[in-house]
């Protein structure tokens, strides 16, 4: 608790109920087949340059803006406790001064699970960037929304 306290004026966090169990909104996590068919904002697409799955894999790839930019995005996983929990270190790339540390927590909520993505940016200053200049809020309201609409697809095909 009390790191939440120190870096609450660096922290976005949203959060999301998926009507799927925890272990299927887990493994859609860990599986570029699965991620570039929801990862990020609504309009965005991803592709993948290479990904590793596992504490110290990377997760190297562009996302496609609906403008026509190109991000060049870096993901290396710190931790991961299945199905409860991945953190992870994003930048631009691997040596990015920028990076911002992020945790996901897969937690049961009857049959549904709730997914929260917390993110602690390096500087105050960062964060505001990313809420103002990039839609840091919204986009990760959106990059979960389109999880639970995946994720339910997949149920669908059962």
């Amino acid at each position: 608790m009390s790191e939440v306290g120190v870096t609450a004026d660096r922290e976005v966090a949203v959060s999301r109920i998926v009507d799927a169990p925890r272990e299927l909104v887990f493994e859609v996590f860990t599986d570029v087949r699965h991620l570039s068919q929801w990862w990020g904002p609504e309009g965005f697409s991803t592709t993948t340059r290479s990904f590793e799955f596992g504490v110290g894999g990377v997760w190297d790839f562009t996302m496609h803006g609906p403008d026509g930019t190109d991000y060049s995005e870096w993901i290396r996983w710190t931790a991961i406790t299945p199905p409860e929990r991945i953190e992870l270190l994003h930048g631009e790339s691997a040596d990015d001064p920028n990076a911002f540390e992020s945790v996901l927590t897969f937690e049961p909520e009857g049959t549904a699970t709730r997914v929260e993505l917390r993110t602690v940016f390096p500087t105050r200053e960062l964060r505001d960037q990313a809420v103002e200049q990039y839609h840091a809020v919204e986009g990760g309201r959106q990059t979960l929304a389109k999880l639970a609409t995946y994720v339910t697809s997949l149920g669908a095909e059962d």
